[in-house]
């Protein structure tokens, strides 16, 4: 039989391989996401997820430089207070928790690029993402926190503001309130779809922000939708939003090509805590090997169309891109 056409050429060598790759990535696409709380002399190591780490303001720098080392520039702070209450106060305090790694940081690795989450529940005393009319998060008046939580941040020194709470109108409430006061330059990047999802567990617990009630299905996203993503996809374009992510990755990568396909802004994706857990418990038993794992999950989401992702393993991910196994 004659075939002109053989697919297996291009697969000839590793070098070929590389050449003719149509996914390509590098170390600057990375973010490594970071856990800070009160304290001193803490680097307590999160019992949900193996290798990940709670660190005091003093401990803080000795990661940021194996970061740094590692060759990941990107870090987004969730912060982890001492004191919580119905209105999660210590999440706009000038002295909380994240405003003081924004600033220990930039003093200690000013070409750190810093980003912070901006939400409500790891500083609310009952656990969901706003303040409460009952057992209802009460979307509106979310809204004022919210945006004092984002300019409290950069007025700190972050560099990037990422609105991670659901409510409708948070990233316009935050550029109006960036704008106003000379922040005319700093981004946002939404968590504009962020589906309820149980990938969230291990996080819940690294962060203390579980419900004490309920669930919060009435804020993100029914994981059933897909045009749903696209409607709050736009819907935060048109509110100022710079960056656009989906949360989780990994079991929505049809949604990430589908956003990617239909706005023209940079697309980031956050691979969570429960898909970081069910790695290390794979490995653990012996079931999958961990580097090979690794790299396909991130390969896999950039090839459905992220240009930006969230991680665990930033560190693993940029030690495969130096050896050459990815990228």
């Amino acid at each position: 039989m004659d075939m002109t056409i053989r697919p297996r050429r291009l697969r000839k060598s590793e070098t070929l391989r590389k050449m003719v790759r149509e996914t390509r990535m590098d170390k600057g696409s990375l973010i490594y996401p970071l856990f800070v709380k009160e304290g001193e002399n803490i680097e307590e190591e999160i019992p949900s997820m193996e290798g990940q780490y709670r660190y005091s303001i003093d401990r803080l720098p000795y990661e940021l430089e194996r970061l740094q080392k590692a060759g990941v520039d990107k870090v987004m702070f969730f912060g982890i207070p001492d004191v919580k209450d119905e209105v999660g106060s210590q999440a706009y305090a000038e002295d909380g928790i994240v405003q003081k790694a924004i600033r220990e940081a930039k003093k200690q690795f000013p070409d750190m690029y810093l980003i912070t989450d901006v939400c409500m529940c790891e500083y609310t005393s009952h656990g969901h993402c706003g303040v409460l009319c009952g057992h209802d998060v009460e979307n509106d008046k979310t809204l004022e926190l919210l945006a004092k939580t984002a300019l409290s941040h950069v007025q700190a020194g972050a560099d990037m503001v990422a609105p991670s709470d659901m409510m409708d109108g948070r990233v316009a409430a935050i550029r109006h309130i960036l704008d106003e006061n000379n922040y005319k330059d700093t981004p946002i990047m939404s968590y504009a779809v962020k589906y309820a999802s149980a990938f969230y567990g291990p996080f819940r617990d690294a962060a203390g922000s579980a419900p004490s009630f309920g669930d919060r299905k009435s804020y993100q996203m029914d994981f059933h939708n897909r045009r749903e993503a696209i409607k709050e996809a736009l819907l935060d374009v048109e509110e100022g939003a710079d960056i656009i992510m989906v949360k989780p990755a990994l079991s929505y990568l049809d949604i990430i090509r589908e956003v990617r396909d239909t706005i023209d802004l940079p697309v980031a994706a956050y691979s969570v805590s429960g898909e970081y857990a069910m790695v290390k418990a794979g490995v653990k038993l012996g079931y999958i090997d961990e580097e090979r794992i690794i790299g396909e999950m991130a390969v896999s989401t950039f090839r459905a169309g992220t240009d930006i992702y969230l991680t665990y393993f930033a560190k693993e991910i940029a030690k495969l891109m130096d050896e050459g196994r990815i990228g």
